[in-house]
């Protein structure tokens, strides 16, 4: 399971990068510590709505998507789809999850993924980077 810590400035507009790598077949775990620019846990809780600019209190709610890696100027569409948890809100922890189910129709390349985390009408891309996808050898019995 990966474990990451990235600093969030929603007036920023710039994502924190993070590569991935995952088998098919396997689970996908990622965990996310996200702490503001004072080096404090950014509270994702409904409490903090308000402190970054929305105009009334809302819950937090995250998505991600990963989607194959493709020239410029070409298509692009979901591949998968991740589940996105906050394990801790007021903590600044989340976890990014994709099921083995998911990961076994994966091909074997080189993909990118995003997470956006949203408060009422503001969304925010905090979270970006390549998923190198490692097909297995070996098959279990």
């Amino acid at each position: 399971m990966a474990k990451n810590t990235l600093t969030f400035d929603p007036s920023s507009g710039v994502a924190y990068g993070v590569n991935l790598t995952l088998n098919t077949g396997a689970d996908l775990d990622a965990d996310y510590t996200v702490v503001g620019t004072s080096g404090t846990a950014f509270d994702f809780s409904s409490d903090n709505a308000v402190a970054i600019g929305t105009a009334a209190v809302a819950d937090w709610t995250g998505s991600a998507q990963l989607s194959k890696s493709v020239a410029i100027g070409s298509s692009q569409h979901a591949a998968a789809t991740f589940e996105v948890g906050f394990t801790s809100a007021k903590g600044g922890e989340f976890r990014l999850s994709l099921g083995s189910t998911a990961t076994r129709t994966l091909k074997e390349g080189r993909y990118v993924y995003d997470v956006l985390v949203s408060s009422g009408a503001s969304v925010y891309r905090i979270v970006s980077g390549d998923v190198l996808v490692i097909a297995g050898i070996s098959s279990a019995p």
